[in-house]
């Protein structure tokens, strides 16, 4: 299909594939991670490596996903607020919530100091290179460094133009190949290690949006597997080709199949699972360990409170508060244009 139709509707299939990525972190934490940072603990009897390759799922997501923000904002502002809205509400209850539970079971080994702590408080911990309160936090860093780039790419160059901005981005990651040396924070702040799983997305989107064909994204796409079979691994590259297949299929509609409502509801409470399942998950099976349980009923007990609280942060902080502070911004914005002499774009 070389001109895909416009669309504007909600893809749900995306939200199952967020499900999807927030089952495969689960799974992968629970057990290969717990094993590795408690090798003395039971635990359940597998392995499964291949769910360190969901935070590449959930990057492409945020390369198709950030264009629903970028393409409603008028503004620098706008957006910095939408953003703040959607990530920081969720962000500060699950972290609160991840530490209260860590000192109350004297989890020495997941606790961090206080300097740290502080530096967790401004979501830009990673930036200053201190640890997360849970180590799940660190893909909030990439994330934060990918809307630096993207709002810098909308501002200055706009978007409608898009895929040579793109090209040139994944010829900057060989300069990072070939040069060992670069510094740690342009390679953080350019997302430098994970610059060709965004581009896919990104790719996908305007072909989905019908601003781009097939045809015209392929040597951008084919340029974002070359950059990624060059600089890593031949596991890593098969993962790329699977989400360029995968959003190929997504935005043909060819993933109808996944439309299964256990998988767009935990899509739909991805984030706020995501940020408060780990930690929590780990004092959770090693209480029920040191009590004499089976690891598995530890590991269904901590799947259990991961989805009941991440569910509660969804409905009672992430969504009502993110629409409280829209709604605010709003009014702001509305009540500042009737000042005159003041326009949009001073506010």
């Amino acid at each position: 299909m070389d001109r895909p139709k416009l669309n504007h509707g909600r893809l749900t299939e995306l939200d199952a594939l967020r499900g999807i990525g927030a089952l495969c972190v689960l799974i992968f934490h629970y057990s290969t991670r717990f094993h590795e940072l408690f090798p003395q603990a039971a635990h359940v009897p597998f392995s499964f490596p291949g769910g360190n390759y969901r935070v590449l799922l959930f990057f492409t997501i945020s390369g198709f996903a950030i264009f629903f923000t970028l393409d409603r904002i008028g503004t620098v502002a706008d957006f910095m607020v939408n953003r703040f809205a959607r990530l920081y509400p969720a962000y500060l209850v699950a972290m609160l919530l991840t530490l209260a539970v860590e000192y109350l079971a004297h989890a020495t080994q997941l606790l961090i100091g206080p300097v740290a702590i502080l530096a967790n408080f401004t979501m830009l911990q990673g930036f200053a290179f201190l640890p997360e309160v849970d180590g799940a936090y660190w893909t909030l860093t990439v994330e934060i460094a990918f809307y630096f780039c993207m709002i810098s790419i909308w501002k200055f160059a706009g978007t409608r133009r898009l895929e040579p901005l793109l090209a040139g981005w994944l010829l900057l990651r060989w300069l990072y190949w070939i040069w060992p040396d670069m510094p740690e924070r342009i390679i953080m702040l350019l997302v430098l290690r994970y610059t060709p799983f965004f581009v896919i997305g990104m790719l996908a989107y305007r072909c989905w949006r019908g601003e781009r064909s097939l045809r015209q994204q392929a040597p951008y796409a084919a340029l974002a597997l070359l950059s990624i079979a060059t600089m890593e691994t031949w596991d890593v590259t098969l993962v790329g080709v699977v989400l360029l297949a995968a959003f190929t299929a997504l935005i043909n509609g060819k993933l109808r199949f996944l439309r299964v409502q256990p998988l767009i509801w935990l899509g739909g409470i991805s984030y706020s699972f995501y940020l408060i399942h780990q930690h929590v998950g780990f004092v959770i099976m090693l209480e029920m360990a040191r009590a004499g349980y089976s690891p598995w009923i530890g590991f269904a007990a901590a799947f259990a409170v991961a989805l009941l609280l991440g569910t509660a942060i969804n409905r009672l902080v992430e969504r009502p508060a993110g629409e409280a502070i829209l709604a605010w911004w709003k009014r702001r914005r509305t009540a500042r244009m009737l000042i005159p002499g003041v326009t949009p774009s001073q506010t």
